[in-house]
């Protein structure tokens, strides 16, 4: 259990809070595993070897951040060709109008005796996704076409190659466009989801504004799941934890019933997920958390739609179930992952690509945009 309470808080984390760094390792995570089955076809045909293979590597193979930040040095993926073991640093661009291509130097090369010596047994794959197209190549390519300078965006130096360069070596691939997609859809349920951080921020000022301005009083209420939400949403932002953090995730469990609406779910969630990074669990306490994920877990496939909306309650709107459920959905996913890896446990079984738990992908898209469009509330 070491390693989950141990990782130092790097740089990385503090420019942003918790949550937008969580969100950003995902977004990351959600593109290099869809991207897998696609290098898994490819590969074998770029290098003329019907036996090479690839998969995920690194300590984000299996976890997607790191809960007290940091970000992993290893490559992205691992790869056997022409059996010889080399590694793959995975990027992609949304847009198609940079000027640069940049890479961190770090990942381009090493100091040697004062030198940057590029990385023997290391490639690159960049995919320009609004074009549809790809390119593989090699650190030392980087290191003859590109320039060291500052990327502003980065407030870092890096390798800058120019477009002209890039786009020479750059292949379509119509195979990428429904791997494109899939990554825009993932980023839209992230983002989406993501919002209720927002609006309940925003909830919870004006109720506190109301104690001055209209003399309004807030009531904490014990045994009561929204004064927990708040006191954990409350104390997670003020980057502060309870004492009994086991305690309070085994009472939170509690609450799950068949009664839950996904509005409960997500509250619920929320703080055992919050308090989850706050203790190590005992055997029987785990047990309890395991069943809860699993009780969770079939709630929301109860309540999911073939029409790509979730249904536990006749008060709640299509729009606020879509963004619980997806809230909901992420933190399962993330604690599956987590317990899976720290507590080496077989009763949950590995979410193989984030989102999975969703089994109309194509349909909870088409709502969202509908909702953004004002169609649906």
């Amino acid at each position: 259990m070491d390693a989950k309470t141990t990782y130092a808080q790097s740089s990385d984390i503090k420019s942003r809070t918790y949550l937008e760094y969580r969100r950003d390792m995902k977004k990351k995570a959600i593109a290099e595993l869809e991207v897998l089955d696609w290098l898994r076809q490819r590969l074998p045909v770029i290098y003329k070897d019907k036996q090479a293979t690839i998969s995920k590597s690194g300590s984000d193979s299996f976890l997607w951040f790191l809960r007290k930040g940091g970000v992993t040095r290893e490559a992205d993926f691992k790869a056997k060709i022409k059996n010889e073991n080399c590694y793959f640093e995975f990027q992609y661009a949304d847009r198609n109008d940079l000027d640069f291509y940049d890479f961190k130097v770090s990942k381009v090369g090493k100091k040697i005796k004062g030198n940057r010596i590029p990385h023997s047994d290391k490639k690159f794959i960049y995919i320009l996704k609004p074009t549809l197209e790809y390119a593989i190549f090699d650190s030392k390519w980087i290191d003859r076409n590109g320039k060291y300078g500052m990327v502003p965006a980065w407030r870092s130096y890096a390798y800058r190659v120019p477009k002209n360069k890039f786009k020479k070596i750059l292949k379509k691939d119509e195979e990428l466009k429904n791997i494109c997609q899939i990554i825009d859809t993932k980023n839209l349920f992230l983002n989406y989801q993501h919002e209720l951080i927002d609006i309940t921020k925003n909830n919870l000022s004006h109720l506190l504004q109301k104690v001055v301005d209209e003399e309004k009083i807030v009531k904490i209420i014990p045994n009561n799941l929204e004064s927990f939400f708040r006191i954990c949403f409350i104390l997670s932002n003020l980057n502060r934890s309870p004492l009994n953090a086991n305690i309070w995730i085994v009472y939170l469990l509690s609450y799950i019933s068949d009664k839950s609406t996904t509005e409960d779910l997500s509250k619920i969630l929320y703080c055992v997920d919050f308090l989850y990074s706050k203790t190590d669990l005992k055997e029987n306490e785990l047990n309890k958390l395991i069943d809860g994920i699993l009780k969770c877990k079939k709630l929301l496939k109860k309540f999911e739609q073939k029409n790509g909306t979730f249904k536990s309650s006749l008060q709640l709107s299509p729009r606020d179930e879509i963004r619980y459920a997806l809230f909901s959905i992420n933190l399962l996913e993330d604690l599956t992952q987590d317990i899976i890896h720290y507590y080496k446990t077989d009763k949950l079984k590995p979410i193989k690509k984030i989102y999975q738990t969703v089994s109309y992908v194509d349909k909870v898209f088409e709502r969202i945009k509908d909702n953004k469009k004002g169609l649906i509330k």
